[in-house]
């Protein structure tokens, strides 16, 4: 027969003490329980006089817009779109990005901001954001928090291969008085 190295402890064997105390605890959480009862629920039906929570406005869609960009034969295209609402109005704006639909080349962006106000059935432009005419490429675009912010890709001279930007910038933009003011984000960096 072979000792073990452990001596024996009391505490690993049960003996009837411990059945006691686990019960007393088991009994002690049920009267507890029986005396301490959550609230009386108070939902209820709205009555025949209750106005229901307005419906969901839906964000402009961009497919209903004429953007002023020229693109010759070919298409505009829609590249990216976010919405949200941009001047606290309770309203959400959409955010498109678009450019001419080339087949080769990087043709530049414009950023417009819609909007469909009250009883308006189609959107409107009400900012332009990035103008195709300065000739830059948009990445990293995003509706957040009440602003827009993107990554701007441009040249930084007419002899720059319109195939290879060598500038980056981020911009971002807020509603303020009436107004979209254009800023740098905080998390920024320069290349």
């Amino acid at each position: 027969m072979q000792q073990s190295v452990v001596p024996e402890l009391a505490h690993t064997h049960t003996r009837p003490i411990h059945w006691l105390a686990t019960a007393t605890a088991v009994a002690g959480v049920v009267a507890l329980s029986s005396v301490v009862q959550p609230g009386s629920a108070t939902a209820a039906q709205p009555g025949p006089g209750a106005k229901a929570a307005p419906a969901a406005i839906a964000p402009p869609d961009p497919a209903a817009v004429t953007f002023p960009v020229d693109c010759g034969p070919t298409e505009v295209v829609v590249q990216k779109k976010a919405s949200g609402d941009l001047d606290g109005d309770g309203s959400p704006e959409t955010v498109a990005v678009v450019r001419c639909d080339a087949g080769s080349g990087t043709p530049p962006n414009g950023v417009y901001v819609l909007t469909q106000g009250g009883a308006a059935k189609k959107p409107r432009i009400v900012a332009t954001l990035v103008d195709p005419k300065d000739r830059l490429s948009v990445t990293g675009f995003a509706v957040r928090d009440g602003a827009v912010t993107a990554t701007l890709l441009g040249y930084s001279s007419a002899d720059v291969p319109s195939c290879c930007p060598d500038v980056k910038d981020r911009a971002k933009w807020q509603w303020k008085n009436g107004a979209f003011i254009r800023s740098t984000p905080s998390d920024a960096q320069s290349i």
